[in-house]
């Protein structure tokens, strides 16, 4: 029974993990080289050629920029876009799950039958949210003037707009808000905070004078 448990609340863990938390991006460029043996008598390079070394140096500015270019225009295709909030709104969500399906365990016995209903939140502890659209100057100023922005606990996610340049301009860590976690929440509207309370998530909406 105990390692039922476990097992549970791992699963339980990975799921609210993979929900709260937006992925990034890191691109990176490889090369490959190949060993092709050494045919007669080598001598140590003293010098290398100068124009071997400025191409190699131009070769990596560019690449640097290329790369600098993919980090600054990186979207996710499911990024999910919310309209301004209109006015000051309170809900909460029940974050009660049910399993649609059997799960068998080591042995092919059932472990955890279709229609077993729980509640993550009585195993795990989601991290505070707050969304706002990235493209929105007035967005991204009432989040730097409010309590959240020096609280680095709490994940900053857009539903519009580049991580990356915020990133800079923050000085913080910034996620994109994706459709599965819009839609598990469901969130409406931008700006909004979300935080646990009880059993339950709870959205709050806020209005600013865009």
């Amino acid at each position: 029974m105990a390692n039922c448990k476990v097992y549970l609340i791992i699963g339980l863990a990975f799921m609210i993990t993979a929900l709260v938390l937006g992925s990034v991006l890191l691109v990176s460029a490889t090369s490959q080289t190949k060993n092709l043996g050494t045919i007669g008598t080598t001598y140590p390079v003293v010098e290398p050629d100068l124009v071997e070394e400025v191409k190699a140096r131009i070769d990596k500015g560019k690449m640097a920029k290329i790369m600098e270019g993919h980090r600054q225009n990186y979207k996710p295709k499911d990024i999910h876009a919310l309209p301004t909030a209109k006015r000051d709104r309170t809900f909460f969500v029940d974050m009660t799950y049910t399993l649609d399906h059997d799960i068998p365990g080591e042995n092919g016995e059932i472990m955890y039958k279709r229609g077993l209903t729980w509640n993550p939140l009585d195993y795990v502890s989601p991290p505070e949210l707050v969304v706002i659209n990235g493209e929105s100057a007035k967005q991204v100023e009432w989040f730097e003037k409010s309590p959240y922005y020096k609280n680095l606990k709490i994940k900053l996610l857009i539903s519009a707009g580049f991580a990356a340049p915020l990133i800079k301009q923050l000085g913080r860590p910034v996620f994109y808000l994706t459709k599965t976690i819009a839609d598990r929440l469901q969130l409406t509207a931008a700006p909004c905070v979300i935080t646990q309370n009880g059993k339950n998530m709870m959205v709050q909406e806020v209005k600013i004078d865009e």
